[in-house]
């Protein structure tokens, strides 16, 4: 896959026009598995306004409305983003938009950054724009979740070392206050440094 904005869109566009549900995440143990340890290791029952990078058709966005005030949902592609409006309609305080992260940025503060199976996707520059997004985004003491594969990525940077380079970049405005790694994918929870 090439590394540009819009040959991602175009990549993304053509496999959801092949399949609606590409990652099978209703029905494949692997997503099921990550999505509930994703919600279980969530450190707020509740959050004010989150920002979910990457959200795909809306399966992990449906699961996070009930916790938040306000949740916006962004992905590249058009059709993923049409599927997960019609997952998300009985929300009426989520919003799905297509976007190209970190090319095209959302407006407001966050108390939870979403970064969900996204990373490993991005260039290391893109990377450091994400971090530079983090830092002045997330509110002091909101938290980045971080959520990813670590089978073979065929990109730039894997799972693992894009969820390394992001922390480090991270380093001086967020600490790492939990993470935990699975047979297949590992989760890494950042917080926001307080000034």
């Amino acid at each position: 896959m090439s590394d540009t904005p819009a040959s991602r869109a175009a990549y993304f566009d053509a496999l959801y026009a092949h399949d609606a549900d590409p990652w099978h995440y209703h029905d494949r143990t692997y997503e099921i598995a990550k999505r509930a340890d994703t919600l279980a290791m969530l450190p707020r029952l509740y959050y004010a306004r989150g920002c979910e990078v990457g959200c795909s058709i809306g399966v992990l966005t449906a699961d996070l409305a009930p916790r938040f005030d306000a949740l916006l949902g962004l992905d590249i592609a058009e059709a993923a983003a049409a599927r997960a409006r019609r997952a998300v309609a009985a929300f009426p305080h989520v919003e799905i938009l297509v976007m190209h992260v970190p090319a095209h940025l959302p407006q407001g503060m966050f108390d939870l950054l979403m970064l969900s199976e996204v990373l490993y996707f991005l260039t290391p520059s893109e990377l450091v724009a994400m971090t530079d997004f983090a830092a002045r985004q997330v509110l002091p003491g909101g938290d980045v979740m971080i959520v990813s594969y670590d089978g073979e990525t065929l990109t730039a940077l894997d799972g693992r070392q894009s969820t390394d380079a992001f922390t480090a970049a991270a380093g001086s405005h967020f600490e790492t206050i939990n993470e935990t790694t699975r047979p297949h994918y590992h989760i890494r929870i950042l917080r926001r440094r307080h000034a």
